[in-house]
């Protein structure tokens, strides 16, 4: 597997973004979403006086990038670990704030391309689906297990996906005549069972259900909801977090935990607003930031990228 076509999405933007946070010596930047590397050995590279705790859950991905960002020695601590446990790691290792965060919530390139992790609609493989493959259910058994009412509930909630009922409907008489294993089948099943009309915009129809079976069996979502605000946390005044997503969920997420902090508190008709009830954040993006139509028409997995920023600019109210 080569690592030369993994190109990280959006890097400079990402770069210059946490930049005006990481020239000092000793600053620390964090990786939330190592992946394949190449966001931190961006990183690493462009300050040379950072140090660079990067997280994955996935261990392949910490060997294949432990290799790549060796040549910086002890410049960068790589740890096993899902990104809301971020309090923890920085805990453990002694360090109390950090300068700069950046995530990357996309699907590392790795897993997608790695036929048998079963992530890609595109090709036949064990409905697998776990980005730690130690741990948890897989999506068969999501697919074989879940009740139905719970099934449509994760297409809708996860995949934005319309035609939920039909598809779970067939799911559930196939898998009664015998339960699913391998991605084709589903793709198959989820072809045959939507109108003529769904079939014809967005894709290949099966995006959505895969979206949302990946979601649900790696939690993504809640992982999502504490990992933001306990980043946000960890940020010394003065540091920056920048994220990218790829669909509506991640974003809107995203973009109520930033709003919040960059809001006043105070209640209405103050005619002073104490320190307490200022706004903790400064926005770095208006709205969220999109890819160039350059840098889409040479990654295509940068289309749906969307990124936030913001500045940490006070301390939490006591």
């Amino acid at each position: 597997m080569s690592q030369s076509r993994h190109v990280p999405v959006m890097l400079q933007r990402c770069l210059d973004m946490l930049a005006p946070a990481l020239t000092e010596p000793g600053a620390v930047v964090v990786d939330c979403t190592l992946g394949l590397g190449g966001h931190s050995e961006a990183l690493l590279t462009r300050f040379p006086e950072a140090r660079l705790v990067a997280l994955d859950r996935d261990k392949e991905a910490l060997r294949l990038s432990g290799e790549r960002l060796a040549p910086f020695g002890d410049r960068a601590t790589l740890v096993h670990a899902v990104y809301d446990d971020l309090p923890e790691v920085l805990d453990r290792l002694g360090i109390p704030r950090v300068q700069g965060v950046l995530f990357d919530l996309g699907v590392s390139s790795m897993q997608l391309d790695e036929a048998d992790r079963g992530f890609a609609y595109a090709q036949d493989a064990p409905l697998d689906m776990r980005m730690d493959q130690t741990t948890g259910i897989s999506a068969a058994e999501v697919l074989n297990t879940y009740p139905p009412g719970e099934l449509v509930r994760i297409l809708r909630a996860y995949g934005e996906e319309k035609q939920a009922k039909r598809i779970v409907s067939a799911v559930v008489r196939e898998r009664e005549k015998e339960p699913f294993s391998n991605s084709a089948r589903l793709v198959e099943l989820i072809r045959d069972s939507l109108p003529q009309a769904a079939k014809r915009t967005g894709g290949n129809p099966a995006k959505r259900t895969f979206q949302a079976l990946r979601i649900e069996v790696n939690g993504e979502l809640s992982v999502l909801e504490r990992a933001i605000p306990a980043a946000v946390k960890a940020l010394a005044v003065g540091g920056r977090i920048a994220v990218l997503s790829y669909h509506s969920l991640e974003d809107r997420l995203v973009k109520q935990v930033f709003a919040a902090g960059a809001a006043t508190t105070a209640p209405p008709g103050l005619p002073v607003v104490p320190e307490r009830y200022q706004p903790r954040l400064k926005l770095l993006t208006r709205g969220a930031e999109l890819p160039t139509e350059e840098e889409v028409a040479e990654n295509r997995r940068a289309a749906p990228a969307r990124l936030r920023g913001a500045q940490r600019i006070r301390e939490d109210a006591e």
